[in-house]
């Protein structure tokens, strides 16, 4: 009998340890799982964007854009584990100067997620310092390789500028920054506001290549590449502008 007792106690000493391990390897399998399908964290001054160039970086928002084109689209990057990450510091591939109209935004006809864009947006496109400090910065200490500068199709601003005609409030320096492009298209055929978005775009970019000092000496390195593009409302579609 008490044979029969020690050798009933081992038998569920044993099971007892078995369970126990089971549970432990599982525990471990799990937070292996979830360090491997994690996105790593980010920090200033080591970024995922050091590893693209310029190219890259573009050929990356022009496959986003084919995918939002098809209605593919793959929203990457949105999970609450990423932008978890995030929170530790960003590195976005490129610098999207662009037109505040609530119809042309950039994460969605990009096809990007969160950390991967840095936007700046206001009416008309238009540089001025804050728009060319903000860029600096993204070039200087984010390393973004990219700055594109995307007008879009019916655009109101530059609608406004080719109109002419008396401007209420504070309008009128947004309209005085689209002047110059307005001036460079007005005898050319076809639309002239389109026209006119197309010269906006092309001559932020130009400026933005001469730009000292940050800007200038990162494209004159190869660091940075500056382009400027046209976002058409109706099909999604982007047109990169020579």
């Amino acid at each position: 009998m008490i044979r029969q007792t020690s050798i009933s106690s081992s038998r569920s000493l044993w099971a007892a340890i078995s369970t126990a391990v089971v549970f432990l390897l599982c525990g471990l399998l799990q937070v292996w799982s979830a360090e491997t399908n994690s996105p790593p964290a980010t920090t200033v001054g080591t970024p995922t964007s050091v590893s693209l160039t310029g190219d890259q970086a573009l050929q990356r928002l022009l496959e986003g854009n084919a995918r939002f084109i098809a209605g593919q689209s793959s929203h990457p990057d949105q999970s609450s584990e990423y932008r978890a990450a995030l929170a530790g510091g960003q590195s976005p591939f490129a610098i999207v100067l662009t037109c505040s109209d609530s119809r042309v935004a950039p994460e969605l006809f990009f096809d990007q997620g969160l950390g991967d864009l840095f936007v700046i947006r206001n009416a008309g496109n238009v540089l001025d310092d804050h728009v060319i400090g903000s860029m600096e910065y993204a070039v200087e200490h984010l390393h973004a390789p990219l700055i594109i500068v995307v007008g879009h199709e019916k655009c109101g601003a530059v609608s406004a500028a080719v109109a002419g005609g008396e401007i209420p409030g504070h309008l009128h320096s947004v309209i005085d920054d689209l002047a110059p492009a307005v001036e460079l298209t007005k005898d050319l055929p076809g639309d002239k506001v389109d026209n006119a978005v197309r010269a906006n775009a092309q001559r932020a970019a130009e400026i933005l290549m001469h730009v000292e000092p940050i800007l200038k000496a990162a494209a004159s390195a190869h660091r940075l590449l500056i382009v400027s593009a046209r976002y058409d409302l109706t099909s999604g579609k982007i047109q990169i502008l020579k």
